[in-house]
């Protein structure tokens, strides 16, 4: 079967589940790949007539929402033994210079860091839970966690499924490399983030050498 028979083929409520339950567990704290999943979503939409670009949105951002609201909840209870145990278990999400790198973000923006970290790929992941850990005021954080939810999950929808209507003649064609730029675009701001986690640690040991050399 040709991948685009197989497409529509796929109902329309499954792509809403999948990705308001993956967004929702990325936003939670787990590490899962949301914004490839609903790129994907969004690229679909373009290209079937079934799934509703509107209630794909609204099932986005419902799962943002919820899922940052649930992480920072846990995140309020569970505390820095929390982190430390996410670092243990997800070293490569949650190690040391990760989470420096979240709090120093934190530190700098305040309650606009969940709303700002919604569109960074790592600190999506951090957003809720370590505003609870910090204590964050639960009005402010629910504040910046609805705008953010809908501006992130809204925003990305409309404008990928407005981009894939224009080219929906090349990605009727060419399913698979749609779907395929999706994943790279992940795997690329992934990537970033990595690199900016890696320069904070290098900032962040700098700054401690001098401490550490006095203390000698």
């Amino acid at each position: 079967m040709h991948i685009q028979e197989w497409l529509e083929t796929v109902p329309a409520v499954s792509v809403y589940l999948l990705v308001g339950v993956v967004i929702g567990l990325e936003s939670l704290g787990i590490p899962l790949p949301g914004e490839i999943v609903l790129v994907s979503a969004a690229i679909l939409a373009a290209t079937q007539d079934h799934i509703n670009p509107y209630v794909l949105g609204a099932c986005a951002s419902a799962g943002a929402i919820i899922g940052d609201s649930i992480g920072y909840l846990i995140g309020r209870k569970g505390g820095q033994p929390l982190l430390h145990w996410a670092g243990r278990k997800f070293p490569k999400h949650f190690g040391p210079d990760h989470v420096a790198m979240a709090e120093a973000k934190f530190d700098k923006w305040g309650m606009w860091a969940v709303f700002f970290g919604r569109f960074i790929a790592l600190l999506r992941i951090f957003a809720g839970p370590l505003a609870g850990v910090l204590k964050m005021p639960y009005w402010k954080f629910l504040i910046a966690n609805v705008l953010g939810g809908i501006v992130w999950a809204g925003g990305t929808t409309a404008l990928i499924y407005t981009v894939g209507m224009v080219a929906e003649p090349w990605l009727k064609r060419f399913s698979t490399w749609g779907l395929g730029a999706a994943v790279l675009f992940g795997i690329g701001s992934f990537l970033l983030m990595k690199r900016r986690a890696k320069k904070a640690a290098e900032s962040r040991e700098a700054e401690e050498a001098p401490v550490t050399a006095a203390v000698d």
